[in-house]
């Protein structure tokens, strides 16, 4: 069974009735629930919630490394055999498109980039700025830089990676033939929470503030501590560069919370693009209907 759906829609409370109900393995399919020092500001599991049936891909990754869609498909592969083999029902959920869409579509095949390469382009980027790594894009990649905004450091740097590290646009190795899909169509039940705006606003606010109660400020702090590259994906967890830059004296701690929720609905906003335009013959349900009802819908 796969469940997406925007950030703070309930997809963990969902997943964890129907694991309890159908003897199933919560697998976590969000980019950032990956890391292991993030269990707040992810609003991952907690301990009590793991404990009540299996999670597995939560925190499993060192928020030191730089973790991609091709390395979750490969950890997920195993996951799904594994809890196959033990008899139990793989319930995937998690708000990353694009995790979704490798697991039912497949994923073209992506080099693997030398450490010396990448710190090569990032150094490019702290001295030069994006706009002028994209510029360079432009000339070398046009149609993979006409796809990527300027100010997308992530994106523009990861571009000019693949360029330097195997010569060939990235353009080329997204147009390779994708690998077959881990779960084929009518093998699972696909549902998207679709929650109401302005109650995803709502929620979102007041599960920023229990996060400040849960102790987000000092996961903040530890990982301020580590001294980590700001451009791993893992420091753009929401809330942690406005509560570093709380704890530096910076900003006060209104100013951090406001942003925090304000850069989470944005993501939201994205969220609900990418599931209608790329999971749009996904099934639709209300936040809050119960595991019985979501049962009742099994194959």
């Amino acid at each position: 069974m796969l469940i997406a759906g925007p950030t703070a829609s309930g997809k963990s409370a969902l997943a964890l009735e129907l694991a309890e109900r159908i003897g199933g393995t919560v697998i976590n399919a969000d980019s950032m629930q990956v890391y292991d020092a993030l269990r707040i500001l992810t609003a991952r599991p907690n301990p009590d919630e793991e404990a009540r049936v299996a999670h597995r891909l939560y925190g499993h990754v060192s928020i030191r490394t730089s973790y991609s869609v091709g390395r979750w498909l490969e950890d997920v592969a195993q996951v799904l055999t594994e809890t196959r083999a033990a008899g139990r029902v793989p319930i995937v959920i998690g708000g990353t498109g694009l995790y979704f869409k490798a697991l039912t579509e497949g994923l073209s095949p992506m080099p693997d980039v030398p450490d010396d390469v990448r710190s090569g382009v990032r150094a490019r980027m702290a001295e030069e700025g994006v706009e002028a790594l994209h510029a360079d894009l432009m000339a070398r990649d046009r149609h993979t830089a006409l796809g990527l905004r300027p100010t997308d450091p992530q994106r523009v740097a990861r571009a000019l990676e693949v360029l330097e590290a195997t010569g060939r646009p990235l353009s080329d190795w997204q147009s390779e033939p994708a690998a077959p899909p881990l779960v084929e169509p009518g093998t699972a039940r696909r549902i998207v929470l679709w929650p109401e705006r302005e109650s995803l606003r709502a929620r979102i606010d007041a599960r920023f503030d229990a996060m400040l109660e849960a102790g987000a400020l000092d996961e903040a702090r530890a990982v301020m501590d580590m001294d980590l590259d700001p451009d791993l994906p893992g420091y753009r967890a929401h809330g942690v560069r406005p509560l570093i830059a709380y704890l530096r004296g910076e900003i006060t701690l209104d100013e951090a919370a406001e942003r925090t929720m304000a850069e989470t609905r944005q993501y939201a906003k994205r969220q609900f693009t990418w599931f209608r335009h790329q999971m749009g013959n996904w099934e639709r349900v209300a936040p809050g209907e119960k595991a019985t009802d979501v049962v009742s819908g099994l194959p």
